[in-house]
């Protein structure tokens, strides 16, 4: 079984379930699933209801974002920012 922690804070999910977060969300959802690009935050905290959580602080966002991106660069060597933009729509770096 995995060892999952908040991305965000490290902590384990006992108290606040931890959540799987897409990093592109919307339209990039399923592009973001089969990507591998999400992240595990605890859904109260990091995620959902925070004063630094995802979907309510766009300095948290933009912090997944470049994360994912990096990701996919990484995860993907042959491939440039370039492709990165036409497959997700926007250079997050």
């Amino acid at each position: 079984m995995e060892c999952m922690t908040c991305f965000l804070c490290g902590r384990n999910g006992l108290s606040d379930p931890l959540d799987k977060h897409h990093i592109f969300g919307g339209a990039n959802r399923k592009k973001s699933e089969s990507d591998g690009l999400y992240a595990y935050l605890c859904h109260n905290r990091c995620h959902i209801f925070g004063a630094d959580a995802a979907h309510n602080n766009a300095n948290t966002m933009q912090k997944l974002h470049e994360f994912g991106e990096k990701k996919w660069l990484n995860d993907n060597p042959d491939k440039s920012i370039q492709d990165f933009i036409n497959r997700y729509g926007k250079n997050y770096l």
